[in-house]
């Protein structure tokens, strides 16, 4: 093991490296900590709930932090052109046209909004928008860096340091990048200032926590928004259905809704404990040995949980009041999501694009 030890290895200096981007890292997470007590005027006297996180809670903070490569450093910019630009462009084309200082009165709803910046970007655009998240861990950094952060490139955040797999170099795993790449604060002030929009920036961009279709089904939403745009989202729910009820119920008549994004459905694999109970007792087998058709039989009786093949979503929206009035793939390219470009492993998705019309 000596010659690890040495150059060109040097794995125990690659230990130390990995230690200071923890640490780097670190910070910027301390700072969204801080700004989330403050948010919900909590305040800690002190250590006792240091090391109580499940692994769960862990795993949501990390993948929280690296998000903040897609979504706030110039280096996560191409999956942001990929996700963003034909949303942007979908709006501009299929809402009525409004000259750009009477765009806030166009009302865009984003569920699943993550860390803001579609949420942001349409802002820029002019629209007044409303971002739903059910993440706790994503509305405090949400928070931090669109209200708080002071200065572009004020954190240097490393995205791929606790990976140790398909590296050309030690360099790529130890790449820094900067976030914010841009101060949205200031950003926002700008846009206010070149539109001279009747509605001021407080009121044009609000957030919303909880449940997308639980929040959104109320009747205080119906008819609500000219748009709503799903970026990456569709495939978090267990029955599509659901999503599409609630859009219609948010929806103007004539409303559009913009999507784009992968089915990777996000329940493909989770037991369901009552189909589990029921196949047992009428089998007198385990999930683990009952028949596959079996299985899907009972968890989709139960649970109303199916994966749909894009194709099958679109016949789905015509059964449910839109009318499709444009169905692409990746409008703007093949793309990562969270994906070290330098990466000898590259996961890329050929995004659905479609654009549907409320009825």
């Amino acid at each position: 093991m000596d010659i690890l030890c040495e150059p060109p290895f040097s794995i125990p200096q690659t230990f130390d490296a990995v230690d200071e981007a923890i640490d780097s890292n670190a910070d910027i997470s301390e700072a969204i900590l801080a700004a989330g007590l403050s948010m919900f005027s909590t305040h800690v006297v002190d250590d006792t709930w240091k090391g109580t996180a499940t692994p769960n809670d862990l795993d949501k903070a990390r993948s929280t932090i690296r998000q903040l490569y897609r979504d706030w450093s110039l280096e996560g910019l191409p999956e942001r052109h990929a996700s963003h630009t034909p949303i942007l462009a979908a709006l501009a084309e299929y809402l009525p046209v409004l000259l750009a200082a009477g765009r806030h009165r166009h009302r865009i709803l984003v569920p699943g909004a993550g860390l803001g910046r579609l949420v942001f970007e349409l802002c820029i655009a002019g629209y007044t928008v409303e971002g739903n998240e059910l993440s706790y861990h994503q509305l405090i950094a949400s928070n931090y860096i669109l209200y708080v952060a002071q200065s572009v490139g004020q954190h240097k955040l490393f995205p791929w340091a606790l990976g140790f797999n398909n590296h050309l170099s030690r360099a790529n795993q130890l790449q820094a990048v900067s976030v914010p790449d841009v101060l949205p604060s200031t950003a926002l002030a700008e846009t206010d200032e070149r539109l001279q929009s009747d509605t001021p920036l407080r009121e044009r961009m609000v957030w919303t926590a909880g449940d997308f279709c639980e929040l959104y089904k109320q009747p205080r939403y119906l008819n609500t928004f000219d748009a709503v745009t799903t970026c990456f989202f569709i495939d978090t729910s267990s029955n599509l259905i659901d999503y599409i009820e609630t859009v219609t119920h948010t929806l103007q008549p004539n409303g559009v809704w913009v999507n784009i994004g992968p089915l990777l459905w996000h329940f493909e694999a989770t037991p369901t404990p009552a189909a589990t109970e029921r196949q047992t007792s009428n089998t007198g087998s385990t999930p683990s040995t009952a028949g596959p058709s079996a299985r899907r039989r009972v968890a989709f009786g139960e649970s109303g949980s199916v994966e749909l093949s894009n194709d099958e979503v679109i016949a789905l929206l015509e059964r449910f009041e839109f009318d499709v009035l444009e169905h692409t793939q990746a409008p703007a390219g093949a793309t990562g999501y969270i994906q070290n470009p330098c990466s000898m492993l590259q996961n890329v998705y050929q995004p659905a694009f479609w654009v549907a019309r409320k009825r």
